[in-house]
């Protein structure tokens, strides 16, 4: 049982590494990725609700701030699903995958603007890190030959920002209420942000196409089990712990991306990863200290 905190938070990542692939299955056969997302939150919604459920009596609190911050956390749980099946469309797993997880330099951009946190070279040397990461990754220090679009890098900048505002929607919203009441009301405010958004028509198709066993399991395993295990996992395990073993995600998602859908990665890519997860977990380390 020692380890059972970080195991939950392990499966947790591998099962949103997973998702990306389903995801990037479902893109390839011509799905819109805003209704991938939808589906994806809406299962989800399901898993959460049926947990609130559960016990609802002592889930249940009334509380403004706790409605608040869950639909904050909602908005940001959205953006990122979104952003990141548009960064795997447009580049690859791998490359959404590491983009994402440059949400502790958003997280700590937006501490020194609230003065949340003191600025320190040691901080302004790991966003530097992340940044040198994103460059090699991209190709972005070729301009004759960029590896990869535009959108793919903006989509997964967008998809780490949107993570961030996760981060400090369930942070706050966590410290309020149960994890049942926040997950089932940020992926409530998820499906309705994303069905206004949402091609009507091509969401409806799903139900009665051949595909609607991709979009359940994806959304099983991308959002209702994996959040589940993380929200567990994470309240038997140390921050720093989370946060390193969370890794695994990006990791998960390239080995399914070359093993599974044929993505190629060059050496100065597996380089330029390996320095963002590097610096982002000597970041973290050193925040939790």
């Amino acid at each position: 049982m020692k380890f059972a905190g970080v195991g939950l938070v392990i499966l947790a990542a591998i099962f949103w590494g997973i998702s990306g692939g389903i995801a990037d299955i479902l893109m390839t056969r011509g799905w819109d990725p805003i209704v991938i997302s939808l589906y994806r939150g809406a299962v989800g919604f399901i898993c959460f609700f049926a947990w609130f459920l559960f016990r609802i009596s002592q889930n249940w609190t009334f509380s403004t701030r706790l409605y608040m911050w869950s639909l904050l956390a909602g908005v940001g749980v959205a953006g990122n699903f979104t952003f990141y099946f548009l960064s795997i469309q447009a580049s690859s797993i791998a490359v959404a995958a590491t983009l994402m997880y440059t949400a502790p330099v958003f997280v700590l951009l937006i501490s020194f603007l609230l003065r949340i946190e003191r600025s320190t070279w040691f901080k302004w040397g790991c966003i530097a890190g992340v940044l040198i990461g994103i460059t090699l990754l991209t190709g972005a220090y070729n301009t004759q030959s960029v590896s990869v679009s535009f959108l793919g890098v903006t989509a997964g900048l967008a998809a780490g920002l949107s993570y961030a505002l996760f981060i400090f929607g369930f942070k706050n919203a966590s410290s309020i209420g149960k994890p049942q009441t926040t997950l089932t009301i940020a992926f409530f405010s998820l499906c309705l942000i994303l069905f206004l958004f949402a091609d009507k028509d091509e969401a409806v198709s799903v139900v009665t196409s051949s595909d609607i066993g991709w979009f359940l399991l994806l959304g099983i395993v991308g959002a209702g089990i994996s959040f589940i295990f993380y929200v567990i996992g994470i309240r038997r395990t140390a921050p720093t712990t989370a946060s390193m073993v969370a890794m695994v995600e990006p990791v998960t998602a390239s080995i399914f991306g070359v093993l599974i859908i044929g993505d190629h990665l060059t050496t100065i890519q597996l380089i330029g990863m390996m320095v963002i997860l590097v610096t982002i977990t000597v970041l973290s380390v050193k925040q939790s200290d």
